[in-house]
Parts: C-alpha cells; sequence; structure tokens
C-alpha cells in the first residue's frame, strides 16, 4: 500500500498495491535465485571475484532480526501467523590502522556515563531480550565514573568503515552460512591482512563462523556491546545498592575492556558464589540466575574478548554497523501490520540487501532485470 502511494506521489503512477507485491515478489525471487546460483559456483571453485584490490582489513558482522509470517495460499486474512528470524551478514572493508600501541586504552566515555548506560542497556534488552535484575530503588544517581580528558562528542560518528555489502535470508543456517562464504569470496574480504568475525553470543552467528570463516582466518571477536550489557546487568544483582552496583559495572567493564579477562572472570564468579546458586524454580530476573547467566556468557565467549589485541590490529570491537543495517531492513520488513508469506518475504529482503549494499549491486541487479525491448512491461522471470 505505501509502495503504490510512494510511487503515485514521486513519479505520477498509477500501480495497484496487488501489481506492486506481485512486481516485487517476482523481481526479489529472480534475484535471489541469482544470489544462490553464485553460492553454489563458490563450492564448486567457479565463482569469480569483483574486487579490483584485496583490502587491508575486512570484517563480517551476523546477527538475527525479527519479522512476522502467515500462511502461504490461505483465504483473505492472516493464518498461522509466527514470528521467524531473519539472518543477516554485514560485510565491510576498514580502513588499515594497525599499530603497536592500544589507539584507546580507556573504555568511550559513552559507557561510563549512568544515565546513557542505562539506556543502551535497555535498548539491548529490547532488542535481543536481554533480562537483567530490576533496578534498584536510590535516593541519589550514581556518580559517573572517570572519564579520560579526551571524551567522545555526542555529534554525529564517522562512519568507521568503507565499503558495506549485505547478505540477509529467511532460510536456515545452512543455507546462510554459503551465501556468507559466496559474499567473502566474491568481494575478496578473504585475502584481507587482519579480518573479523564480529557477533554477540548467539551460537547461530559462531556455526557460521567455526564453518567458513575461521578457515579464512578471520578472528572471532565478541560484540562489546552484548558483553557490556550483561556485566552492567551482573553489576546490579550483586550490588547491595545502585552506587555499588554502578561501582562494580565500572570496574568490570574497564577489565573487559583493558582484556583482563581473568580478574573479570573471578569477580563475576566471586560476586555469584556469594549470592548462591539459583534454585530451579528461580524466575529469569533473579540476582542469582542472572549472575549465573553472565559467568556462563563469559566462560563461553573468554577467548573472543582480547580487546586490546584487536583495537592494536585495526578490528572493529562492536558489531554496530550490523546492528543499524538491521534497522533499516525492519523499516520495510518489520511492523505490528506486516505478515508476510515467507517467498515475498525473501525477495523483499534480496531488494533490500541490494539496496543497502554500496558495491553497485542495485545498479548491477537493476540492469539485468530490466528488459531489452523498449516499454514497461517486466521482462519474464526465468524458469526455476
Amino acid at each position: 500500500m505505501q509502495a503504490a502511494k510512494n510511487l503515485k506521489e514521486l513519479s505520477d503512477l498509477e500501480i495497484s498495491p496487488q501489481q506492486v507485491e506481485t512486481l516485487t515478489e517476482r523481481i526479489g525471487s529472480e534475484w535471489a535465485e541469482r544470489r544462490d546460483r553464485e553460492a553454489v559456483a563458490h563450492q564448486q571453485n567457479q565463482l569469480g571475484r569483483t574486487y579490483a584490490q584485496a583490502p587491508r582489513a575486512a570484517a563480517v558482522m551476523l546477527d538475527g532480526g525479527r519479522l512476522q509470517t502467515r500462511l502461504a495460499g490461505a483465504a483473505p486474512g492472516v493464518h498461522e501467523p509466527a514470528w521467524r528470524e531473519p539472518k543477516y551478514a554485514c560485510c565491510l572493508t576498514l580502513p588499515s590502522k594497525e599499530g603497536e600501541e592500544d589507539p584507546q586504552p580507556e573504555p568511550p566515555g559513552a559507557y561510563l556515563e549512568p544515565e546513557r548506560v542505562k539506556r543502551l542497556v535497555r535498548e539491548m534488552e529490547r532488542s535481543h531480550g536481554v533480562q537483567g535484575p530490576p533496578e534498584k530503588r536510590s535516593t541519589g544517581k550514581p556518580k559517573a565514573a572517570a572519564k579520560p580528558e579526551k571524551a567522545q562528542s555526542r555529534g554525529k560518528r564517522a562512519r568507521s568503515y568503507m565499503v558495506r555489502t549485505a547478505v540477509a535470508t529467511l532460510s536456515g543456517v545452512e543455507h546462510f552460512r554459503r551465501l556468507v562464504a559466496a559474499e567473502v569470496y566474491r568481494r575478496g574480504l578473504d585475502l584481507a591482512t587482519h579480518k573479523a568475525c564480529v557477533c554477540d553470543g548467539q551460537a547461530s552467528n559462531w556455526t557460521v563462523y567455526e564453518q567458513e570463516l575461521s578457515k579464512l582466518g578471520f578472528i572471532a571477536i565478541l560484540d562489546f556491546l552484548h558483553l557490556l550489557t550483561y556485566l552492567y546487568a551482573a553489576a546490579q544483582a550483586a550490588g547491595g545498592d545502585a552506587q555499588t552496583g554502578w561501582d562494580l559495572y565500572v570496574r568490570w567493564l574497564r577489565w573487559a575492556w583493558q582484556g583482563k579477562r581473568t580478574e573479570l572472570l573471578t569477580a563475576l564468579r566471586e560476586a555469584a558464589v556469594r549470592l548462591g546458586d539459583p534454585p530451579e524454580s528461580a524466575a529469569a530476573a533473579d540476582p542469582r540466575q542472572v549472575l549465573a547467566r553472565t559467568v556462563n556468557y563469559v566462560v563461553n565467549q573468554l577467548d573472543k574478548m582480547d580487546y586490546p589485541r584487536y583495537r592494536r590490529l585495526g578490528l572493529p570491537c562492536s558489531s554496530a554497523p550490523v546492528e543499524a543495517m538491521i534497522k533499516q531492513f525492519n523499516y520495510r520488513v518489520k511492523g505490528s501490520e506486516k505478515f508476510w508469506v515467507p517467498v515475498g518475504a525473501e525477495a523483499v529482503l534480496q531488494i533490500r540487501a541490494a539496496e543497502l549494499s554500496e558495491d553497485g549491486r542495485a545498479d548491477r541487479e537493476w540492469n539485468q532485470s530490466r528488459p531489452r525491448a523498449m516499454g514497461c512491461r517486466y521482462s519474464q522471470a526465468p524458469a526455476a
């Protein structure tokens, strides 16, 4: 409906919402089929590379989203609604910033301001479901930690990458990992001197890493913002009041940022021992449960938390670019009144991925799909 309105307003073109839907599904399905054929060609060592020069540094960031689907081929209306998880990869070339010293030994100022941290944690809880304990009441606000003299500007941040391309699918992890592998090869990211795979702790993300990217020399990095959220929740659970909880958070955050993993894990385990083991009936927000969950999270991700080394190599420690990219996908596919048939969702995801990619992909796709003869009719979709 909105697309039909936009076409009318922007180009004075009258197209019904149904026709827009039909064309979108046809075009997106063509592009998805072409994408899948390239993934097969990569498996058969027949895929060509499209890079002009191999990058010095690169990163692949993986994450999942949410959208609603409905039963295909049913009567009008929404039948058998369900939540599905599209999988996303944000593939980046990076400026080379390798150095012998850690370029930022102190955490960013934004991570040391109580109100900004609370907002950040609430946003992460909404989007990723990281459960923390209820906020403790206090007669005063926790004091902000001392920040470096050069505090980060609150203005618009400069982008941290050079070129971004997107991979998106509603398919399972086996298909997704092949799409990611083909994209990495096509762009020559595997030839970078330094390369990273940055993710949260979700098992499916690390499955893609283990089966594809680790073989190519990518370094596994745990997204620091997700770790921050767990540490904040654990500190709130362990602290007897708001100020004590904040002081614990600042101490643990600095240890994590500076790569002091042994100190961090020891402190978390000691705090968990003080509270005791959570009973089987403990709620997710129970402080004992929160601490136990954080200890387990850190233990499982400890080998991906050497942040000073990553910064020295010029590699990112945050998956913020893929988070921002997913928001751009969500503008199109997520909404309380948006229910997709799976084939339609896959088509829209593919068109959106091409439009969000910065390598001229969308123009190339449109040129391949555009009819050779004059006229406005769209070319017939190729046989599957």
